[in-house]
């Protein structure tokens, strides 16, 4: 099942955007042509992703430094050591599509 989440217009480039999906927060970003959907809750602090910095395709947990790839969930540097779960980002057909987010099939 996926979720519109928006248009293209509504994302600003490098700007974290938090959306429920079926009960959970995910993490939403664009950067550049590309969007990458990851949960929301840092895997060591357990606190929101949010509310840290998106550089190059990462997000930095703002309590304690662990970073995460965007693209796999894949923790960059400690002291997280448990990925993400990812989630599915797909574009609509219109001249602004819809963005759609779905659960990785």
């Amino acid at each position: 099942m996926s979720q519109a989440i928006g248009q293209l217009s509504d994302f600003e480039n490098r700007k974290p955007y938090v959306f429920d999906f079926e009960g959970d927060d995910v993490l939403v970003v664009r950067i550049d042509d590309e969007f990458f959907a990851v949960q929301d809750e840092c895997t060591h602090g357990a606190v929101s992703l949010s509310e840290g910095e998106i550089a190059d395709c990462a997000v930095e947990c703002f309590l304690h430094g662990a970073t995460f790839d965007l693209r796999t969930g894949v923790p960059k540097t400690p002291p997280a050591v448990t990925p993400l779960e990812t989630f599915s980002i797909t574009l609509g057909d219109e001249p602004n599509p819809t963005i759609y987010l779905a659960a990785k099939g």
